[in-house]
């Protein structure tokens, strides 16, 4: 079975089923990480709804999954080892991806969308024990672009403040229906979707959220695809981004978002299980 097969990788098909009629916003090693839990009313109910009922329904949904509270991280070295243990490497991918420079973000702060819709990097809030981006790559080929790949895993506090970061995501998708990653990197024509634990047969996580759109580069050109996924189990997220580029399917891109999704869900539920 692959890295990202089972139940820790959400079809494509369902994807495209999940995304069908909504509209919303993504991110790179951006939204990814996400932010403090300050988000509006409208970000409250979707954050009551995500740490209740909708987190309970994948607990019961899922495979005979129960963690071990002993195996929960309380401390920002605890929260830094687990990352360490849970964070997608190059294969996590599937073949040809490699690293690119720097690999390895700031541990010390994560991506935050500003008021005009910019994404910039800050000091991580109270609700953060730890953050970490790693950054990959497909490298050009004959008549291929590069893929440019993220993954991010953050540990919070407690499982509400995970559920505050998913919460948040959905409402930057309806405050910033295009984005600005990075100086010369732009992402628009968003769409987005969410699906609790148990819902559409979505059992890998307590709340899963996948967007994709079109990705514009001063140095690559575009559009090309732009996909990400960002799921939520107990008080951790973890979350992938994929651009692509010339050359490059919509389905290409999105398989190694999979993959790697796939990956840190199976090693973070077998790193904090319990052990019979």
């Amino acid at each position: 079975m692959p890295l990202g097969g089972g139940r820790f990788a959400l079809p494509l098909a369902l994807v495209t089923v999940l995304l069908a009629g909504c509209s919303g916003a993504a991110d790179d090693p951006g939204k990814v990480e996400k932010h403090d839990a300050s988000a509006s009313a409208s970000a409250s109910a979707s954050a009551s709804a995500a740490s209740g009922g909708g987190a309970g329904a994948s607990a019961d949904a899922a495979d005979p999954f129960e963690p071990d509270p002993a195996r929960l991280p309380k401390s920002r070295a605890a929260a830094r080892e687990l990352i360490g243990r849970v964070i997608a490497g190059p294969d996590s991918f599937g073949p040809g991806v490699v690293k690119r420079s720097p690999y390895e973000s700031d541990p010390d702060t994560w991506a935050v969308l500003g008021a005009d819709c910019v994404w910039q990097r800050q000091k991580p809030g109270h609700s953060v024990l730890a953050t970490l981006t790693r950054s990959f790559e497909v490298p050009a080929a004959k008549g291929k672009g590069p893929v440019r790949l993220a993954a991010v895993v953050t540990v919070h506090r407690t499982r509400e403040d995970a559920a505050w970061e998913m919460a948040e995501s959905i409402e930057e998708s309806m405050r910033c229906p295009t984005q600005q990653l990075r100086e010369g990197e732009t992402i628009g024509s968003l769409v987005a979707g969410a699906l609790f634990g148990g819902e559409s047969a979505q059992n890998s996580s307590d709340d899963f959220l996948v967007e994709v759109g079109d990705y514009q580069s001063s140095e690559l050109g575009g559009p090309h695809r732009y996909s990400w996924q960002q799921a939520q189990i107990l008080q951790f997220t973890v979350a992938v981004t994929g651009k692509g580029a010339k050359g490059r399917t919509d389905d290409e891109v999105d398989t190694f978002v999979n993959e790697a999704q796939g990956a840190m869900l199976s090693r973070l539920e077998n790193t904090v299980e319990k052990r019979s």
